[in-house]
């Protein structure tokens, strides 16, 4: 997440209604936030797109996404901000992933912009700022 307002958490939802839980919370401080996480894809016979499945992946089979928690709803008690935001996975192709695969210890990267036009948290349906990338660990900082 690129340049999120100061003080505010963000976290991935985990679940979904209200049986979920917020995971990888992180604060919003100078610089950028990071999640790692893992989805599952498998096929479809019907669809030729990838069909994603997994604990953090929302939504029907059509239109999967993955939710980032913002401020309360990230279970921050100390802030004004309840938002979320929603990041289609409809830009993952079988040939991105396939790279993804063939790669060990390679990720897939989606910058999204953290502050939204009325300069609090983004929030609503997120586009990526360019296009999904195929990163290795040295790149994306893993530890």
């Amino acid at each position: 997440m690129i340049a999120p307002p100061l003080g505010v958490d963000f976290g991935i939802q985990k679940g979904s209604g209200t049986a979920y839980e917020t995971l990888f919370v992180q604060r919003g401080m100078r610089g950028d936030i990071c999640f790692d996480f893992s989805l599952t894809v498998t096929e479809n016979r019907n669809d030729v797109r990838p069909d994603f499945r997994g604990p953090f992946v929302q939504g029907p089979r059509a239109a999967r996404f993955v939710y980032v928690d913002v401020g309360t709803y990230a279970g921050q008690d100390d802030t004004p901000w309840a938002r979320r935001m929603k990041l289609p996975l409809d830009g993952l192709s079988w040939a991105l992933l396939r790279q993804v695969a063939d790669k060990p210890g390679s990720r897939l990267l989606a910058r999204i912009p953290g502050t939204g036009k009325d300069g609090g948290p983004n929030c609503a349906t997120v586009t990526p700022i360019g296009e999904w990338e195929v990163v290795t660990d040295e790149r994306f900082g893993a530890r």
